[in-house]
């Protein structure tokens, strides 16, 4: 009996720690953020390769964007790279695609059970506020969701306009990680 009070007492302390460990995250990259949009302010001619402050000392990561859901008042600091260890820490923006708040298709992705566990609520014509290094922002407006098995990769596709592209897993309250399908949203350029 006590056996199994510790092994559900260590489930439950780790289940924990990862959504502490997500939103502890979101906290250091949001003042690496704003780091970054002061040293950005001082010399708006740098490229934006050279102001890239990291989060925390061993981070191989750095914000890129941040993501405003109005309405909800979630704000989520979106870091360079899609890797696994990138996704623990927030949403990473694919670098395959185009640079945030740049023409072309900007790709965001995201776990399902975290940051991105927002993406089930957001319906066609709710709005998204994409910020950028460089202090602007781009209003989007969600067009549509979609559910797609990963071998579906044409959301991906560049585009000639602006797109914002949101990926997680699916299903969202799925027991068992990983699958094959994902959930998209799909934003373009919109007035607030």
């Amino acid at each position: 009996m006590i056996l199994l009070l510790c092994l559900a007492a260590w489930q439950s302390t780790s289940g924990l720690y990862i959504y502490a460990k997500a939103e502890l995250a979101q906290i250091l990259i949001s003042q690496a953020w704003h780091q970054t949009l002061e040293k950005q302010a001082l010399n708006p001619n740098t490229r934006h390769s050279s102001t890239q402050i990291q989060p925390w000392a061993w981070a191989d990561t750095w914000p890129v964007a941040r993501l405003v859901f109005p309405g909800s008042e979630k704000e989520l600091m979106v870091l360079s790279g899609a890797s696994g260890r990138v996704l623990a820490f927030g949403p990473g923006y694919l670098q395959s695609s185009a640079y945030p708040g740049k023409s072309g298709n900007t790709v965001i992705v995201g776990h399902r059970d975290t940051h991105f566990s927002l993406l089930r609520d957001l319906q066609p014509g709710q709005f998204i506020v994409l910020e950028t290094l460089d202090g602007s922002k781009v209003n989007y407006q969600v067009i549509e969701t979609l559910i797609l098995d990963e071998s579906q990769t044409g959301i991906l596709s560049e585009t000639d306009t602006m797109v914002l592209t949101l990926i997680t897993c699916y299903p969202f309250d799925a027991i068992v990680p990983g699958g094959r399908l994902r959930y998209a949203v799909i934003a373009e350029p919109a007035w607030l």
